[in-house]
Formats: C-alpha cells, structure tokens, sequence
C-alpha cells in the first residue's frame, strides 16, 4: 500500500480507499481550493469530512435482489473479483462501488429491455467492514476496523500512539471523490490542549492517517487518487 522513503530514502504513500463519497467537485489543476456546494445545500449542512456517506460494494460482498412481480427470478449474489454479478436474462453487470440504491437504478435500466416497468429490490447481506489506516510514526502502524465513531486522535491511540520521533503534526487523508483525495493538516498537540477540538476529524471508511518524522510545512491540499505522496527532506508533500 506504501513504502517508506524518508530523508534519503523518501516515504512514499499510496492512498487506498474504498467506500467513499461522491465527487461534490473536482479542483482544477494546481488548485488549492474546492467548489462550493449547491445553493440548495442547507448553511447548517455538515462539513464534508463529517458525512457518512452510503456503503459501496466491494468484491465478496453479498446481495439479494428481489423482484416482487417476478419472484422467480430472486437471486442472491456475489461480487465477483472483477465487480460483476450475473443475473438470469441479463447476464454480467459490473456494480462494484455503487451504492444500493445505485445498484437498484443499473438493474431496472438493464431488466428495462425484457420486463415491463420492473420493480426491484436490492438488500446488502453481507459486506466488508469499513477500516481506516495508521501509518508512520506511530506504536503499530496499520489498518484496523471502524467499528464505532473515531477521531483522528483515537485513530492515533488505537495504533499505539505517537513514537519518540514523531511530531505532534498529523496528516489525514479522505477520498472526496473517485478522482481525488484531500489532505488536511491537524495539530493533535492543540487538540490535546483544548484548542481547535473540532479539528479532531471523526474518520470515515478509508481514511488514511500519516504522523511524519520531520514537520511537514508546505503540502497539497488535494491529489490525484492512487498517485504517490512524496516527502522529501525540505520536507514537502507534493
């Protein structure tokens, strides 16, 4: 997933996630900023890293699709490797990283050519648990499971907190669209004194957070999905 290369040998992340949100907006090239919402968006609505967006179907993960004026043809499914089901009169659909309620729009669109206006239901049985990711200077870098609601500071805990050589300095990484990943700056230090305590972002599945050995000073706020976040000795994330 990464490979360390600090200092001479630069650390090297590459952000994996799964199950996140829909693209709001996509920042243009060099852009530091990100599109305001709709106007229809309430002024109360909560921030982006604070939603909990809609699960996304993953490869193993089972569903049961129903049709209630067909029952016959009820099938329960699994993701394949490569992210298709295959249903009867149909065949393959690929479906990975939709939600259900998307799921249930591509198969009416598919049984549209052989069922007359088809109603379709679609359950998600069994699935993946979501996971966030620890990494750098930490206790026990890893991923683990977001079974209940955690902060970036308990992710920390969790992962056996900050090593002698690290800095209170933190980094989180969130998918905020199929294209892109934010980048946030945190000071834990302030947050376990009382101060910026809203900044403990509570994380959402597919987070990813860096704790770096050296302080970090100038970094891009957003990065391709899947591109490597280099730190170099200046240090720079880029």
């Amino acid at each position: 997933m990464f490979k360390p290369h600090l200092a001479g040998c630069a650390l090297a992340l590459i952000f994996v996630a799964s199950n996140m949100v829909a693209a709001q907006t996509q920042p243009g090239n060099g852009s530091q900023t990100i599109a305001s919402p709709a106007d229809s968006q309430p002024a109360n609505a909560p921030a982006l890293q604070e939603r909990h967006p809609r699960y996304r179907v993953m490869p193993s993960d089972i569903l049961d699709i129903s049709f209630p004026l067909s029952p016959e043809i009820n099938k329960t499914v699994t993701v394949q490797p490569d992210g298709f089901i295959t249903l009867a009169n149909v065949g393959s659909l690929y479906i990975e990283g939709q939600t259900t309620p998307e799921i249930a729009a591509t198969l009416k669109q598919a049984y549209a050519k052989v069922l007359h206006d088809p109603i379709i239901d679609v359950d998600l049985t069994n699935f993946q648990a979501p996971q966030f990711t620890v990494t750098g200077q930490v206790g026990k870098p890893g991923r683990y499971d977001l079974r209940v609601d955690t902060t970036v500071s308990e992710a920390i805990a969790v992962a056996g907190g900050f090593l002698p050589t690290a800095k209170s300095q933190v980094f989180l990484l969130h998918r905020v669209s199929t294209d892109w990943v934010e980048v946030k700056k945190l000071s834990i230090s302030r947050i376990e004194h009382g101060k910026d305590v809203k900044e403990d972002v509570h994380l959402q599945p597919g987070d990813m957070v860096f704790v770096p050995e050296k302080f970090i000073s100038k970094f891009r706020q957003y990065i391709p999905y899947g591109t490597a976040v280099g730190f170099n000795p200046s240090p720079v994330l880029f």
